[in-house]
């Protein structure tokens, strides 16, 4: 099987599946981080280098304040277990911004655990604008934020939304895109299974 290298993570459905589940909205954070770390363990069964996992946006915090405290201690908590692994750990946010945890500012460098090994990458208060420098005029030495990420082969998309939320844009520009209907809370290793025999059927040609 054709494997990609990097692979990006959208987790979404997580409000959904609360309400699905006759929970206020903000619990279904808590039920995303057991699958967050069952996907980093595939991802080093399979051989994967790379995997990168949007937390919350910008955008996202203007949810309600308790939904907001929720991904956020959400975001920390996957963070903290994931650092406890063989991995290379990276938190990409703005961090200069209220809305940062001051939980994850220590792994805004890359961070090695354990032996190392498979790069883990963690948007956190991440905004595609923040990262390209939008909003500032044009200079010579202009690098995007994320340049320490590499450039994204598949993207999988959990909660059936049909859309990329801003999702890392410079890596993602040829990235074959995999939608899960399922929720994210309701994960299984099958999801992902399926997503990497449908990736190794596509033509990847990038652009040639």
């Amino acid at each position: 099987m054709r494997l990609p290298k990097h692979i990006g993570i959208i987790p979404d459905g997580n409000r959904r599946w609360a309400a699905s589940h006759g929970m206020t909205k903000e619990k279904g954070y808590d039920f995303g981080i057991s699958p967050g770390l069952i996907l980093f363990k595939l991802c080093q069964q399979y051989g994967i280098n790379e995997i990168t996992y949007y937390g919350f946006t910008v955008d996202n915090t203007k949810r309600p304040s308790y939904q907001k405290d929720a991904f956020i201690q959400a975001c920390i908590d996957s963070v903290n277990i994931l650092s406890k692994e063989d991995a290379e750990l990276l938190v990409i946010g703005n961090s200069d911004s209220p809305m940062f945890p001051e939980e994850l500012k220590p792994f805004t460098t890359r961070c090695i655990f354990g032996k190392g090994g498979i790069k883990v990458n963690f948007l956190v208060n991440y905004g595609w604008e923040w990262d390209l420098n939008y909003n500032k005029p044009l200079s010579k030495d202009k690098v995007f934020k994320s340049h320490d990420i590499s450039r994204i082969d598949l993207i999988i998309r959990w909660g059936g939304r049909r859309r990329l939320s801003g999702f890392l844009p410079v890596q993602s520009v040829y990235s074959d895109f995999y939608i899960v209907d399922d929720y994210w809370p309701d994960f299984n290793p099958q999801q992902f299974i399926d997503a990497l025999e449908w990736y190794d059927k596509q033509d990847i040609t990038l652009g040639g």
